[in-house]
């Protein structure tokens, strides 16, 4: 029961309406008998700071920030946490006395994502898909982990050199490397692991890879799209039918969803039996949107 007291949540992306965040948070504030309620808010890149002071104006307790507003929101926050500051992206908004205070918590998501996964990260070679916010995150985390190195693969190599050299930096040592997306054939020789990290293929647009040469793909052992729906997308397909081993973002939302709640609600923690029984409704959810059911 949702009543005029009820604490207000929300994601701010473009688009949103495939996001299952408003089943996942939900269902944790039902499990947890909560008055509170999360609802997705399309808003188009030239509307993020009226965004922010909407959200601010109508008393909404703190926000998810999906793409492509992880960076762009950063200067309209009176605050930021200390790994979203190093990151360089923000993707969760918590409500301060002063305005919003930026966290990201894709990060911590996408490295239990990545272990549960059984995805070994140190003394690999990576490639990563994408300069974005969630490509910040995930250069983060194969940096901390101690990846032996990582090319970032982008349409843009200017942006993706300038994410490069912000991490190298930041990190403390010379990992990364960066190539125009249309240079993959470039690539060193051997086997790599990669993050897709890229909106290319998420629905509604779903179907299409980063990449479409089916012979590149026999150079990835295995790899994680960081979308999650479609279940099983175009660049998961091609790494299978290659011979190698891919898995989608669904554990990472869970996971990095999981951590923005209990940023917005600091008394609650969730109980392992909870995130058991998100995970199965996510993909059930999923398996009908996929079936038309």
């Amino acid at each position: 029961m949702i009543s005029g007291k009820a604490r207000v949540c929300g994601l701010m992306g473009c688009p949103v309406e495939h996001s299952l965040s408003p089943l996942l948070h939900n269902f944790f504030a039902g499990e947890m008998g909560m008055d509170f309620a999360y609802v997705p808010f399309l808003v188009s890149e030239g509307d993020v700071k009226a965004a922010v002071n909407g959200a601010w104006a109508l008393n909404v307790a703190g926000m998810n920030v999906t793409i492509p507003h992880k960076q762009s929101v950063i200067p309209f926050l009176t605050d930021l946490d200390p790994g979203a500051r190093l990151i360089g992206a923000v993707n969760t908004m918590v409500r301060t006395k002063d305005g919003y205070k930026g966290y990201n918590t894709d990060a911590s998501g996408l490295l239990r994502a990545m272990k549960e996964a059984d995805m070994d990260i140190a003394g690999k070679d990576w490639l990563l898909f994408g300069a974005g916010g969630a490509a910040k995150a995930a250069a983060f985390v194969l940096g901390s982990e101690n990846a032996r190195q990582v090319v970032i693969l982008n349409r843009s190599r200017d942006r993706a050199l300038d994410l490069a050299r912000e991490m190298n930096r930041k990190l403390g040592r010379e990992f990364l490397t960066a190539l125009a997306l249309e240079d993959y054939k470039k690539l060193p020789e051997g086997q790599w692991q990669a993050l897709q990290t890229t909106s290319v293929g998420m629905a509604p647009r779903a179907g299409r890879a980063v990449i479409e040469d089916k012979g590149f793909y026999s150079r990835i052992s295995q790899a994680m799209d960081v979308i999650y729906t479609p279940a099983r997308t175009r660049f998961m397909e091609l790494v299978e039918e290659a011979g190698g081993r891919a898995v989608n973002g669904l554990d990472m939302l869970l996971y990095q969803g999981a951590a923005a709640f209990e940023l917005w609600n600091p008394d609650i923690r969730i109980l392992p039996q909870t995130m058991a029984q998100a995970q199965p409704l996510m993909e059930t959810t999923l398996r009908g949107r996929e079936s038309g059911a």
